[in-house]
């Protein structure tokens, strides 16, 4: 399979990387700037090109995973649907083209797979097996935060999407977590936020959020976000009468309380933390891999259902449209 990875940035890199690791495709690359392709070659010897019009006219290409600015998102799905190509896409933060790109790659049998990293890790596998198997009413205490100078360090914060209101670090990180959160407790009914702007940095949305989240399930949940916290902090405590888990991100942080015995237990999962020098320690390089094996094993296998797609998530973002308003 030739699949050709659009964007050539951080993540566009990670893709290709994870990608190299089959045997069963061929990888190409696109960008319109000439040192992202060039060290590309350089790193994977990956063939390059300039566009999608150039790519598709030197090579019939199968699939495209689109790893560029969220804002571009809409037009690049079509364009790659135009061409026949089954499309992988990161997280949109945006509903741009939702409606019309469902429609049309169901026109067209093509497969339009969204990422939702989190939904593949094992931890929180776990968690929302557990909670589905619950028969108490639960709550929890969710809080993501990272200092946004720190996101990527190699670059500054005002150079790449994260800086744009519309597509801001807060949001970025609601678009990334909550997706799971709502598989674990079902649908959100009502939600109701307190936001601010609590730092001198140069952006024009507010920083962080203190949110109230209401399941449709009964769960309530306290949804803490922000780009704010210096050392870099992922924790979730979920408790009810006869469950009580917490997690700190990380592979080895994953915790259940033994009711009866009165003590934590540590839950060691299979894959171990692989983690990429420049990332907080609670991103892990499994997660991505995964989902882009679940894209490939889409295409080959149509009755396979992804963990996450463009319905759910408009809704998603439609819950994250009323906490910044």
């Amino acid at each position: 399979m030739k699949i050709i990875v659009i964007g050539l940035g951080s993540m566009g890199k990670r893709r290709i990387r994870l990608l190299s690791e089959r045997q069963d495709v061929e990888i190409y690359g696109i960008d319109s700037q000439e040192s992202r392709c060039a060290e590309v070659r350089r790193i994977f010897g990956v063939k390059c090109f300039s566009c999608i019009s150039e790519a598709v006219e030197s090579q019939k290409m199968d699939a495209a995973v689109i790893s560029t600015s969220p804002l571009s998102h809409a037009i690049i799905i079509r364009e790659c649907l135009m061409h026949n190509l089954h499309v992988f896409t990161e997280i949109n933060l945006v509903r741009d083209g939702y409606d019309e790109n469902m429609a049309f790659a169901k026109e067209k049998n093509l497969v339009l797979f969204l990422s939702s990293t989190f939904l593949y890790r094992k931890e929180t596998q776990f968690i929302i097996e557990k909670v589905h198997k619950a028969k108490c009413p639960l709550n929890y205490i969710y809080h993501v935060g990272q200092y946004l100078p720190d996101w990527h360090p190699w670059e500054s914060y005002n150079s790449y999407f994260i800086s744009n209101p519309k597509t801001n670090g807060c949001r970025e990180i609601m678009a990334i977590d909550l997706p799971w959160v709502v598989t674990a407790f079902g649908p959100i009914k009502n939600v109701y936020a307190v936001k601010s702007k609590n730092t001198e940095l140069s952006v024009t949305y507010n920083d962080n959020y203190l949110v109230t989240l209401e399941h449709e399930s009964g769960t309530k949940g306290v949804f803490a976000v922000d780009v704010v916290a210096r050392k870099p902090f992922r924790h979730i405590d979920i408790y009810g009468e006869e469950l009580q888990l917490s997690w700190n991100g990380t592979a080895d942080s994953l915790y259940e309380y033994n009711i009866s015995e009165r003590k934590n237990e540590n839950i060691q999962m299979s894959d171990a933390s692989e983690h990429v020098e420049g990332y907080a320690e609670f991103i892990t390089e499994n997660p991505y891999r995964e989902e882009l094996n679940a894209f490939l094993w889409q295409i080959a296998d149509r009755t396979f259902m992804p963990a996450w797609d463009f319905k759910r998530d408009k809704a998603v973002l439609d819950i994250i449209d009323k906490i910044e308003a």
